[in-house]
């Protein structure tokens, strides 16, 4: 007796389950014969099964002459289900590899049209991820790249599901002609001059011939650097605990690790603990590029370094490393007169300013360092105030945009230090709640 197979869609019902209750599910619909079959599959479905509402997206790159019937296409197949369809229009930006910026087109578009909670299902299959896993190989991906596709990820404000993943393209070319579906073919899915068709026409084909199970093989070996990778986000998140230790300046909001806490891991476990760290905020750097890492790590203690990448710079400063988004510097120099220091002010690009207490009276300003700044101190008389920064211990890459109480020409106050926020007899005190994460610092 043969052991039982179950059909396709019984197979693709047993990954949903986890996601019935979404508000939404979009299907991202090419109309290729992998997204065909999707749509085909959920519409059916529907009709005995209670899914949330339906749709589809298309996506027109306008990247080639023969796509421009594709909509019109897409539309008569939705409306023959009677699933509603958007049509997005995108612009693919030039670039080194045409592939990858019209899949980043792709997706964005993808972010903006999925609320919260709701989801975007995708139809790639077991054979694209061995795709994937020999592209990215060939490439020289660590772990986390050679884990290929995920099955789910967050996207927007729900998330992204390939429920096909465990379904060979073979079974989904011979659901397409049981139901006799009809769909598209791409014709530049049979240029070999992009990468992955060179491997689906060229390499897949002679592997498979050699060895005839290595489409599932390696779509396995994909499965077990996913869950090994697992692993080493958990050992991130372990180390990252102990090296999340509160800085001497919790007002500053911007991501911090203790050095002296990383330092104490193996270099392969610094690398794994940063790159965790860093992936939520600049895109990571390739191997040849970690170097800036140890250079940071290991300049003497009275240096300043900073290890420059893709969308920000991380900064070593007072036994931590402090990591600085692109924008930092998007702020504005100019004074600001403060006529009603009863309220708090509001500095361009640069949160706030308000007191603690009775505002000292007279006209007052804020100004930002020009150098050559003198405080009176209460018990220590008129000091530099470099000086007292350093004593301080503040980051140097905060000192450029800390705001300085003036009132005519004294400068009064620095506000959130120790000793100099505040007026001598205690009646006020300043305080700067600077731009937040959500304002542009990560």
């Amino acid at each position: 007796m043969k052991p039982f197979k179950p059909t396709l869609p019984a197979k693709l019902l047993q990954t949903l389950p986890p996601w019935r209750n979404a508000p939404a599910w979009h299907i991202a619909f090419s109309g290729g014969l992998d997204s065909t079959v999707l749509l085909h599959l959920l519409a059916t479905l529907a009709k005995t099964e209670p899914l949330p509402p339906l749709s589809a997206i298309h996506v027109h790159h306008g990247l080639q002459a023969a796509a421009d019937a594709w909509p019109v296409h897409c539309q008569a197949i939705c409306d023959s289900l009677d699933v509603p369809l958007k049509i997005v229009r995108v612009q693919v930006q030039p670039g080194a590899s045409i592939e990858r910026a019209a899949r980043e087109a792709r997706y964005q578009a993808f972010a903006q049209l999925t609320g919260a909670g709701e989801l975007l299902l995708t139809a790639q299959h077991r054979d694209d991820q061995a795709e994937t896993l020999l592209f990215r190989l060939l490439r020289g991906a660590g772990v986390r790249g050679l884990g290929a596709m995920p099955a789910q990820r967050p996207l927007g404000g729900g998330h992204l599901l390939r429920p096909l993943l465990d379904i060979s393209r073979a079974e989904l070319e011979a659901y397409a002609r049981e139901h006799q579906l009809a769909w598209i073919e791409d014709p530049s899915n049979t240029d070999s001059r992009f990468s992955r068709n060179f491997l689906r026409h060229h390499v897949l084909p002679l592997l498979t011939d050699r060895w005839p199970q290595a489409v599932g093989t390696l779509a396995r070996s994909a499965e077990h650097l996913s869950e090994a990778q697992g692993l080493l986000d958990e050992l991130a998140r372990m180390d990252l605990m102990a090296a999340s230790q509160p800085s001497a300046f919790p007002w500053l909001p911007l991501p911090s690790l203790s050095l002296a806490a990383l330092c104490v891991l193996s270099e392969a476990r610094q690398r794994n603990a940063l790159r965790y760290w860093l992936a939520p905020l600049t895109r990571l750097p390739d191997s040849d590029h970690w170097a800036g890492w140890n250079t940071l790590r290991d300049a003497k203690s009275d240096a300043q370094p900073l290890w420059c990448l893709a969308d920000g710079q991380l900064h070593r400063c007072s036994g931590y490393i402090w990591w600085l988004p692109a924008s930092w510097s998007d702020f504005s120099h100019a004074p600001s007169s403060w006529p009603q220091p009863e309220n708090p002010l509001q500095l361009p690009g640069n949160g706030h300013l308000h007191f603690s207490g009775n505002p000292p009276a007279g006209l007052l300003s804020i100004r930002y360092r020009q150098g050559g700044e003198v405080m009176e101190v209460p018990g220590r008389g008129r000091r530099d105030l470099k000086r007292l920064l350093n004593e301080s211990g503040l980051p140097g890459f905060v000192r450029g945009r800390l705001p300085l109480l003036y009132q005519g020409q004294q400068l009064l106050a620095v506000p959130n230090l120790p000793g100099l926020a505040a007026d001598a007899r205690g009646d006020w005190q300043l305080h700067w709640m600077p731009p937040t994460c959500d304002q542009g610092l990560s």
